[in-house]
């Protein structure tokens, strides 16, 4: 058995977080068999706050609905605007699950705990994650409703889910990440926006660890060190994401100014409220971008 490490006192490293992994892909692998078409999923969505309606991407029928407190090790999610469930189903012909809502590293869990539902679904197969997350614009020339295609990531969170030993048959120990979001996926992202008339913005996600939102003066320093968006999530499914050879495509829904000259606080009910604008468009967006993923 591995020795405990002090700097990963939650235990959850090494064997540990692969036995986990390995018995929730086995549960949601179960659950699947029912419909065979769905069985080998190659597409996955993870949702952000508000962003449950991209479940209207998927077929009516068939469709598998799998609630995070049935999968085992699976931590759920007690943010307002976050569903807690995996719906299986075909998006324009593809195997498709929809992770709808996260548990995020604000609320006691470390970025591995995190990541085990999407380590799971990675699992499965799962060769494409699209990534979507609500947040702040740091960049003044972006407005709440706008749909930011993410170009780059920033982690100062403090945490890495790849932290620990390192599971071999997902991933390198040591990951690139020069590139975090696959190339072609982007050019395709862009012309889908272009044929759905989406004004798309791009630039750099940064992530904190929340939850409390941004003083001022930490404003300032996100402009300096190049963010445009800033939020509390995402990162770690991208790396969980690279470790095991997906290519990646991302999406940040701007909610929010998050400028040093704004006005007034933000909450999260601004959040939320600002969430199906940008949605909307997203939805668009991705309607005319899964043809060219199957």
């Amino acid at each position: 058995m591995e020795a405990p490490r002090p700097s990963l006192a939650d235990g959850v490293y090494g064997a540990e977080l692969e036995r986990r992994v390995d018995e929730a892909a086995a549960a949601i692998r179960t659950r699947l068999a029912a419909v065979p078409e769905l069985a080998r999923p190659r597409l996955a969505f993870v949702l952000g706050s508000g962003l449950g309606n991209v479940v209207q991407l998927l077929d009516r029928d068939p469709r598998i609905w799998i609630p995070y407190a049935e999968i085992p090790n699976v931590p759920g999610s007690t943010v307002e605007g976050h569903a807690g469930e995996m719906v299986a189903g075909l998006a324009s012909g593809i195997p498709t699950l929809v992770l709808s809502g996260r548990a995020h590293a604000y609320e006691g869990w470390s970025h591995r705990e995190v990541t085990v539902l999407l380590r799971a679904s990675l699992s499965l197969g799962i060769t494409i994650v699209v990534v979507t997350n609500a947040a702040g614009g740091i960049n003044p020339s972006f407005e709440p409703g706008d749909v930011m295609l993410i170009t780059d990531l920033i982690n100062l969170s403090g945490d890495n889910p790849l932290r620990g030993p390192n599971l071999d048959r997902f991933g390198p120990r040591f990951l690139p990440m020069t590139d975090p979001f696959d190339r072609s996926l982007l050019a395709q992202a862009r012309a889908a926006a272009t044929r759905a008339g989406v004004t798309l913005r791009e630039g750099v996600y940064l992530m904190l660890s929340g939850p409390s939102y941004e003083t001022r003066a930490e404003l300032r320093m996100l402009r300096t060190l190049g963010a445009d968006a800033v939020g509390m999530s995402t990162v770690p499914e991208v790396l969980v994401a690279r470790h095991h050879g997906a290519r990646v495509l991302g999406f940040s829904l701007i909610t929010n100014k998050a400028t040093p000259e704004m006005k007034g606080e933000v909450t999260h009910e601004e959040v939320l409220a600002m969430g199906p604008i940008g949605a909307g468009r997203l939805l668009a967006l991705l309607r005319e971008l899964l043809p060219g993923l199957a």
